[in-house]
């Protein structure tokens, strides 16, 4: 296999000059996402107005973690008209799930970090309290989640040492998105379930985080596939190892697809995903094509949301389970098996 060419790295600055988005891969993570800076424009090369330029910024987070026993993953959506918030831990050996899914209009109870390196995100309703953290010194992210008497978690993820993905890309014909993530990383703290706790650390527990903002198609789709686990290299030695591959959204010049090994960051090239999507819990065959990613998906379970009211649509599967197959590095392949992650078969009008 041929060794993929690193693509040019942009230094962390801000994300907006002269009221245009800056294209490209960048170093770190982004400080300085002033999308109010932005001047969209209609395709015509006119001001779009305020409105439009509100109504068109959307900011999403999700904080995920997965070990063979348990896995969690927990979103914040802000879409300007509705803000919506779901959480749902999943036994793995059971497939027993508990979801739960908050929404609100016009982002009531909502406050999201404007980027990944410092701020707060959270969301409040009665009986629901949801916040995700990020602090630059040291680097880490955290999420604390109190549902009732149904479910705690208080997560952190430090990051000291990785390369996250960080990247800014054309969306459409004025618009663009800034994605920031980052798979691979053990995670500390507990869980408590019906009141029943686990400590994070001892399950094994690894982590991932996607931040992404921007002005996005009106009408979109995407397939993504995340992991974070173990893999086993030819010398019989374990790595850690994270996922992120994507396809329908991100693909414009650049992309936010890579892989991870012990925290160093490997560029793929685009994306493959093979899935019945009537079937959508068939096993799911994912790979890009430079031929770095070559994995097989089998799925334990699901989190559906679905919204159809003509203007506004939407019909989100996310899928989890775990992956099978290899990732192969310049150092050798890394054998994957039974490794917990997540697939994503997503339509969006908004």
């Amino acid at each position: 296999m041929n060794a993929s060419v690193s693509p040019r790295l942009l230094a962390p600055a801000p994300l907006i000059v002269n009221g245009r988005a800056c294209f490209g891969q960048f170093s770190d993570s982004l400080r300085q996402i002033n999308h109010h800076d932005f001047r969209l424009e209609t395709p015509f090369g006119k001001p779009a107005g305020r409105l439009p330029s509100w109504l068109g910024f959307k900011q999403f987070q999700f904080f995920a973690g997965m070990s063979e026993q348990l896995l969690f993953g927990c979103a914040l959506a802000h879409l300007r008209h509705s803000a919506m918030a779901f959480i749902y831990t999943v036994d793995m050996k059971t497939g027993e799930m508990v979801t739960r899914t908050f929404r609100s209009p016009l982002g009531l109870g909502m406050t999201l970090a404007n980027n990944p390196v410092d701020g707060s995100s959270r969301f409040r309703l009665p009986g629901v309290d949801i916040r995700m953290g990020y602090r630059d010194q040291p680097r880490e992210k955290s999420l604390y989640v109190k549902v009732g008497d149904w479910l705690e978690i208080d997560a952190v993820m430090p990051e000291t040492g990785f390369e996250p993905m960080s990247v800014c890309t054309r969306t459409a014909y004025t618009g663009w998105v800034y994605t920031n993530k980052m798979a691979g990383l053990p995670l500390q703290g507990h869980i408590i379930r019906h009141g029943t706790p686990a400590d994070l650390a001892q399950l094994g527990a690894m982590g991932s985080h996607d931040f992404s903002c921007g002005h996005m198609r009106r009408e979109t789709y995407w397939n993504w596939a995340c992991l974070s686990g173990t893999g086993l290299a030819a010398d019989g030695t374990r790595h850690a190892i994270g996922l992120n591959l994507t396809c329908g959204v991100n693909e414009t010049s650049f992309s936010d697809n890579c892989l991870w090994l012990d925290g160093r960051r490997i560029k793929t090239t685009l994306a493959r995903f093979d899935f019945d999507a009537h079937n959508i819990l068939a096993p799911w065959r994912v790979c890009s094509d430079d031929g770095r990613v070559d994995l097989c998906f089998t799925a334990v379970g699901m989190h559906r949301e679905t919204m159809d009211v003509k203007l506004l649509a939407s019909n989100f599967r996310q899928i989890f389970g775990r992956f099978d197959g290899v990732l192969r590095t310049d150092k050798g392949d890394i054998r994957v098996a039974g490794v917990p992650g997540f697939v994503e078969d997503q339509y969006a009008k908004w």
